[in-house]
């Protein structure tokens, strides 16, 4: 009987959730061709890349480092039981490029950035300082909203593109000085089996994806909370699980379609 009635409601929730969703597209459709309003600031979006891609770069580097290091070290015990010490440098590169770099930099990037984002447009709202701009013939979109969700699809790719190097370089130093791997055999057999277009440049599609549906759900939380002190917070927490879960899920996604 359980069952019976769960399907029910797992049908009703979802066809619920069908306009809140298309609100959201419609949202970010018009954030994004606000980039021709008249009141998008490009002072803003450099601002904003300041200050979601410089100011990220200290966590991203430091997370890339130590993972790169965690693979080197795992994924040597792991090969040196068949003998395959050589493909180190090989398995290092694709885990970060392909998997590990585009994932760990949205999932920080959405506790970082992503919750600070949603703070910021949902004070605002609380303070009514967007409907102030509305009262003011402003586009709060155009002014408030586009600078930031541009600012996050451009500093994303980048962040991960800088995870990845840190990260190979991490797991070089672990590989090379103090596991033992020949330092030419770790690069020699990274760039023979190392695509561009197949695992670099897919790397950063699913980056950019990912920068797409971070920032987008930051800004969408932010701008529809609850104007109260109690509706930032949730919004601020929603924020960052609805926008980890969906990376997470986007990710398999991507890889099947990507890799397969």
């Amino acid at each position: 009987m359980a069952m019976l009635e769960f399907i029910p409601q797992l049908g009703r929730r979802t066809l619920q959730s069908i306009p809140g969703l298309g609100a959201a597209s419609r949202f970010l459709l018009s954030s994004l061709l606000s980039v021709f309003n008249r009141h998008f600031s490009f002072q803003q979006l450099f601002r904003q890349i300041y200050g979601f891609g410089v100011r990220s770069l200290i966590l991203m580097v430091v997370a890339a480092f130590f993972t790169g290091m965690v693979l080197g070290f795992q994924g040597y015990y792991a090969l040196v039981r068949f003998g395959a010490t050589s493909a180190l440098g090989t398995l290092i590169a694709l885990s970060l490029l392909r998997e590990l770099g585009p994932v760990l930099t949205a999932l920080l990037f959405a506790g970082r950035a992503g919750s600070a984002l949603t703070a910021e447009i949902s004070s605002m709202k609380a303070t009514e300082q967007l409907s102030a701009m509305e009262m003011m013939a402003v586009n709060p979109l155009a002014w408030v909203v586009a600078p930031r969700i541009w600012a996050g699809i451009i500093s994303v790719p980048i962040l991960c593109a800088i995870f990845d190097l840190v990260g190979i370089f991490g797991g070089y130093l672990i590989s090379v000085p103090v596991l033992g791997v020949d330092g030419g055999t770790f690069w020699a057999q990274m760039q023979s089996n190392v695509t561009f277009s197949g695992d670099i440049l897919t790397g950063l599609f699913k980056a950019l994806c990912f920068g797409v549906v971070v920032t987008w759900i930051a800004a969408w939380k932010g701008y529809t909370a609850r104007p109260t002190a109690e509706g930032v917070g949730n919004a601020t927490t929603l924020s960052v699980v609805t926008a980890s879960l969906t990376v997470l899920g986007l990710d398999f996604i991507l890889t099947a379609l990507l890799f397969s």
